[in-house]
């Protein structure tokens, strides 16, 4: 396949400043060969009139086209362009972890490649953080997808979400979010994780509020979600839930429900007995005996399992000297 050419003769010219970014933009990069120029004009030129130190962190999650080879043209031509490479496609949460962990910038930009949101509206989202927030997320009001397939499963999983974890959001799959950096640097990426970052970071006790954001139909390449998504994210918002709420102290989940298996099964097999020993009833065919046996050993189960929650979230803890709080900051602290 021959060597991709860009054409970067109108790229805004590079500052020539030494400075450390203020602003770190982390792009998950998939396959994305046809939007890589297009992308990369764009987003420059949004950060030239945004007027901030900056940088461009592109993770190409283990392309099979040319994506790679155009991102390392550009960013011969362009320091301010760092571009990270996966051994295989790793997945999107995996390529914004790694953008994460390489981020300079105090605020964190999310944005996907394919731009189907417009970068220039990340000044905006820029601004409303500047106001006191720590998490801005774009919101897709009128969002340019199939309603079938793709917008009413979206509108269910974010009403959803919402309910669940308590923090209300229209559009928790707009990749366009803005971060303060030290939010997204104490929290640990994996699974599907990303799409809920909102409301894991919401443990810290963060401020997040949301903006409404353009949405543009996609015109590069094809879109790398589909319906099995949906079940993905069912299964990481049982995760979500727990982290949110039980995950220093299952215990506290895991005892609860076996102590009230314990307690139904006990009664079931007082009332058994009762009505064995005062009215001599034949209950050892009786399925409700059965049931009663069940519950209890599930009751002791679901002890031991939050008792083994228990060690692991202290080894984990403990082990990695890891705190159970997050300080947002400190007056003359030493």
């Amino acid at each position: 396949m021959p060597t991709a050419v860009v054409d970067i003769s109108d790229r805004p010219a590079i500052l020539a400043t030494g400075a450390s970014p203020s602003l770190s933009i982390v792009v998950p990069i998939y396959n994305e060969e046809d939007s890589i120029p297009h992308l990369y004009r764009r987003l420059s030129a949004a950060l030239e009139r945004y007027g901030h130190a900056y940088e461009i962190l592109a993770v190409d999650d283990g392309s099979r086209d040319q994506s790679f080879a155009l991102l390392s043209e550009l960013a011969a031509s362009d320091p301010r362009l760092r571009v990270v490479r996966f051994r295989r496609n790793f997945g999107q949460t995996a390529a914004f972890a790694a953008g994460f962990d390489r981020a300079r910038g105090d605020y964190i930009v999310t944005i996907d490649a394919d731009l189907q949101n417009d970068p220039d509206d990340i000044p905006m989202l820029l601004a409303r953080a500047g106001e006191g927030y720590d998490v801005v997320s774009g919101w897709r009001a009128r969002r340019q997808d199939a309603f079938i397939n793709r917008k009413l499963p979206s509108m269910i999983a974010n009403r959803l979400i919402s309910w669940v974890t308590g923090v209300h959001l229209h559009d928790y799959g707009c990749s366009l979010k803005v971060y303060r950096a030290d939010v997204v640097k104490n929290i640990n990426l994996y699974g599907e994780l990303h799409r809920f970052i909102p409301a894991v970071a919401s443990w810290q006790g963060v401020a997040v509020t949301e903006m409404a954001v353009r949405h543009e139909p996609r015109r590069y390449g094809t879109s790398k979600y589909g319906i099995s998504r949906t079940v993905r994210v069912l299964l990481d918002l049982i995760t979500v839930r727990f982290l949110l709420s039980y995950s220093t102290r299952p215990m506290q989940i895991f005892g609860l429900w076996g102590l009230v298996s314990i307690l139904v099964g006990f009664a079931i097999s007082l009332y058994l007995a009762f009505t064995k020993i005062i009215y001599n009833a034949d209950i050892g065919s009786r399925p409700l005996l059965l049931l009663g046996v069940l519950l209890i050993i599930l009751g002791v189960q679901f002890i031991g399992i939050g008792l083994m929650g228990e060690l692991l979230m202290r080894t984990y803890y403990e082990t990695q000297h890891k705190q159970i709080y997050v300080v947002r900051e400190e007056i003359n602290g030493v």
